[in-house]
């Protein structure tokens, strides 16, 4: 009997309808103001501490919506983003040394659909709002970095080699190292064969003298590496701050892309995106006078700092105990005085050296340098100059009483919320080369609704139009069409959603467009309905046909457009991809319910009976 599906068809074309209105839905609901506590090094929060959140809203009377454990965190919902904002406020000035206290957007999804893995798309920054900042990184600092790490692993090498040399300095981009002899000058080239390959070696003729530079190779790769570090350390403090949906990512050989849905407070994102605040442990040089060092004569070995709050100078020597690169985790808290401090965990190389050094150096001061680089603006000639500063502090000097290694804690810092953002810094890691903001721009809640509401008008305008011409043209039929078309919408969204995709406004043009294209297939499959019925074909002859002889230029059509979605995904950024991605999702969503899903409606109306006329 012809036009009839076999039941694991039309088991399968149900199936995936119901399984797409399921995962559909939860875009409905919207979304709930919330506020996320978070606890540093996947650290899980206590039931103790847990009721002490929920006290502390409940002594201030702000209303709460809900309150759940998420794995190393706790998320608050209120009913509007005034308790929020409240919320936000205390929990940072109460518990804000202990946890890192973030606003968000909630999804409102009810339990039973969270239960089964169903979620929202994630909406841009065009539609949620929020901050996007492009980030430039400063190449010519790393490679400063690496020319002054290869001059000390280079003293280094020729101490442990023991070969003599006078110096070892930088001489116009190369580390020149000049020797005693011809005898070490030779030693020392095997050592550069050896230990620097990834150098250039000069060699002075009739003289002992090497000149090591760094070849365009290395360069390269050192480039490469510091843009790859800092996208790394960049969302480790995106994530410490808890902003959801972030987009991170590369835009050309140097700069960086960070965009953060929901954020409107820029002045703490820019703090936390371009701050390169670290630490430096040195011993104090006690056996050099103060006064000589001021007064220009400074030791070799030794650099001349000074005290944050007292401004006194102080001399450390040059030898760096432990930096920020080997602290694994960090945390605010109060010393015994109650004063701000970080308590500091090491790496099992900073531990190692840490704990050397205590050892051999009880009754000796060791000191803590704070070190942050700075970038502010200055208008010269009617232009914007940017400007770098590195300042470098002594925040606290201390007396070696025992030995320690790994755990510690350091004082001497201002106040809890300088220790907080510190220990934030030190846990997300140093940047491996300073950044600058070169553009930045915000786009407000409002502007993001009223954009979600554009588009969702829009869809509904384009949607509505096609159903009413293909039910006044095409008749029952037509009407068969704006199912399918009605099944094709729920499916993109339910796939976006389980795909957990980011949706934009080009994203929202891409689903426009899909709505357009879609009923293509059935206008080409009726009209070709409508050709055989005119060669006098019978109606379930003229349906059988009309879906079989169709199928071939619906399918090309659609594969060369999704040829150019493809396309325009390889080669296209940020909205293009999002234009790309829905484009493609509505091409292969369109074919399954344009050829099943209308062929098993019409199967059902039409199929199995004797009929001398279809309403086409």
């Amino acid at each position: 009997m012809q036009n009839h599906f076999p039941f694991w068809k039309n088991f399968l074309i149900i199936t995936v309808l119901l399984v797409g209105i399921v995962y559909a839905l939860p875009n409905i609901f919207g979304d709930d103001p919330s506020v996320q506590i978070s606890a540093s090094n996947e650290t899980k929060i206590s039931s103790a501490q847990l009721n002490n959140i929920e006290s502390l809203l409940k002594q201030a009377a702000i209303a709460v919506k809900a309150v759940e454990m998420q794995k190393n965190k706790v998320l608050v919902r209120f009913n509007n983003t005034d308790e929020q904002m409240r919320a936000a406020d205390l929990l940072r000035n109460s518990i804000g040394n202990k946890f890192t206290v973030a606003l968000n957007l909630a999804p409102a999804t009810p339990d039973w659909l969270r239960s089964l893995g169903a979620e929202p798309m994630y909406l841009g920054l065009d539609l949620r709002g929020g901050v996007h900042f492009l980030l430039e990184v400063d190449m010519d600092a790393a490679l400063k970095q690496a020319e002054q790490r290869y001059n000390d692993d280079i003293r280094s090498a020729l101490r442990t080699a023991k070969i003599r040399y006078k110096s070892v300095s930088f001489d116009s981009g190369a580390v020149k190292v000049v020797l005693r002899n011809d005898k070490d000058k030779q030693a020392a080239i095997a050592l550069a064969d050896t230990e620097f390959r990834k150098l250039n070696v000069k060699v002075a003729d009739e003289q002992p003298i090497l000149y090591l530079s760094i070849s365009e190779k290395e360069i390269k790769e050192i480039k490469k590496f510091a843009l790859a570090q800092n996208i790394t350390t960049l969302r480790n403090r995106v994530n410490e701050l808890g902003v959801s949906e972030p987009v991170i990512q590369q835009q050309g050989d140097n700069r960086i892309v960070v965009q953060l849905p929901g954020v409107q407070d820029t002045t703490r994102a820019k703090e936390i995106l371009g701050t390169t605040a670290t630490l430096e442990y040195r011993k104090v040089d006690t056996e050099h006078d103060i006064q000589r060092a001021l007064a220009g004569h400074i030791p070799m070995g030794s650099s001349l700092y000074y005290e944050r709050d007292t401004k006194t100078p102080v001399l450390l020597k040059r030898r760096v105990i432990i930096t920020g690169d080997q602290i694994v985790d960090a945390s605010s808290g109060l010393d015994q005085n109650g004063s701000a401090s970080v308590n500091i965990v090491l790496n099992g190389i900073g531990a190692k050296k840490m704990g050397k050094f205590t050892r051999d150096n009880i009754g000796q001061p060791m000191a803590v340098v704070f070190i942050e680089q700075k970038s502010t603006t200055h208008i010269v000639n009617g232009k914007k100059v940017r400007r770098k500063e590195q300042i470098k502090e002594v925040i606290s000097i201390a007396t070696v009483r025992d030995a320690f290694s790994k755990r510690f804690q350091t004082t001497g810092l201002d106040s809890s919320q300088e220790a907080r953002k510190l220990a934030l810094l030190l846990r997300a890691g140093a940047l491996a080369a300073p950044v600058d903001i070169v553009e930045e721009r915000t786009v407000g809640p409002s502007l993001g609704q009223d954009n979600i509401d554009k588009g969702v008008l829009s869809v509904v305008v384009g949607f509505v139009l096609v159903l009413i011409f293909m039910a006044v043209y095409y008749k029952v039929f037509g009407l068969i069409a704006d199912l399918a078309l009605t099944f094709n919408l729920i499916v993109i969204i339910a796939v976006l959603s389980m795909l957990q995709a980011t949706l934009t406004l080009p994203g929202i043009a891409g689903i426009v467009l899909t709505v357009g294209m879609a009923v293509d297939a059935n206008v080409l499959i009726f009209e070709r309905i409508k050709e055989e019925l005119k060669n006098k074909q019978s109606p379930q002859t003229s349906i059988f046909l009309g879906y079989e002889k169709a199928f071939a230029t619906i399918f090309d059509a659609n594969i060369t457009t999704l040829l150019v979605a493809l396309v325009l995904f390889g080669f296209g950024t940020g909205p293009i991809k999002g234009f790309a991605i829905t484009l493609a999702i509505g091409i292969l969503t369109s074919m399954f319910t344009a050829i099943l899903g209308s062929r098993m409606l019409v199967n059902w109306i039409y199929g199995g009976r004797r009929i001398s006329k279809l309403s086409i």
